[in-house]
């Protein structure tokens, strides 16, 4: 079945399921430019279970890239932990936490083979990420070996420097004096490029980086938008936590916080594989 042909089964499905009384409004809705795809995501949204999915990446990133973190800290030393707590927005009872823990670890304490098993335990984050994009994407998923470890490992140290990049280019940039370029242009560029090069890692370069564009600049573009509101809101909520149940306080604001960023970057991945497959004038200049 081609691209069309499954749109046009995905549509009519949602037609076909459409109360009597709205089923000319969606049938109109069908007609516009923006509405097949509107209406396409939505079918996709269920059928996909972006919902569960999301949930299940949220809980592999917190248990892959945080230990990934804290032995990046451990091995840089003690004095780079303040730059590990800022990223993470680890609130001041948690910051001294995770500064006892790094005073009294010392980084000979990992050794190589130690950062290998780390690494290598991370990667069930993107083994839950292949998943999610083999099937937004209608792809078989890629089968696991050695060929397929650097790629997973290259995607998860790719979200972890994504993070940590970031961080640093705000505070670097900080004091120029086009503040856009600070605030929104350079965050925005690396976090379309980090949402770009994770699924073209991990499905093995199956889907042309010009399709994945798409997905990539819709969730930089709204975690810009978001990051006025969302910063403050999280370390106010990490706090408050940690003020009234201490770390596990922590440890479940930060559950519900991945929760959501799990579901932006899985949502606008499906937005974007809608906006690159359809029909419409759109899709095909995304296709070439």
């Amino acid at each position: 079945m081609t691209d069309i042909e499954r749109q046009t089964v995905d549509v009519d499905q949602l037609v076909a399921r459409a109360p009597r009384r709205l089923r000319p409004a969606t049938a109109w809705l069908v007609g516009s430019p923006l509405g097949r795809p509107l209406l396409r995501f939505a079918g996709r949204f269920g059928r996909l279970e972006m919902l569960d999915r999301s949930m299940t990446v949220a809980a592999e990133i917190f248990i892959s890239v945080f230990p990934v973190l804290i032995m990046t800290a451990v091995l840089l030393g003690s004095r780079y932990s303040d730059g590990i707590a800022d990223t993470i927005g680890l609130p001041e009872e948690t910051r001294g936490v995770l500064q006892e823990a790094l005073n009294s670890t010392d980084a000979s304490a990992f050794g190589v083979l130690g950062a290998f098993l780390v690494l290598v335990s991370a990667t069930s984050l993107s083994r839950a990420l292949t998943r999610a994009f083999a099937a937004i994407w209608e792809l078989p998923r890629p089968r696991t070996g050695l060929r397929y470890l650097w790629r997973a490992l290259g995607s998860v140290l790719l979200l972890v420097a994504g993070a940590l990049v970031v961080r640093w280019l705000s505070r670097v940039t900080g004091d120029w004096t086009p503040e856009i370029v600070a605030g929104y242009v350079v965050p925005f560029v690396l976090t379309a490029a980090v949402a770009a090069s994770v699924p073209w890692l991990l499905l093995s370069g199956r889907v042309p980086v010009r399709l994945l564009v798409p997905g990539a600049f819709l969730f930089g573009l709204v975690m810009v938008a978001s990051r006025p509101i969302s910063r403050p809101l999280l370390a106010d909520a990490l706090q408050d936590s940690a003020d009234r149940y201490g770390s596990i306080g922590v440890a479940f604001t930060y559950i519900a916080f991945l929760y959501a960023l799990a579901l932006c970057f899985l949502g606008t991945a499906l937005a974007g594989q809608v906006i690159a497959t359809d029909e419409g004038e759109l899709g095909q200049r995304v296709r070439g």
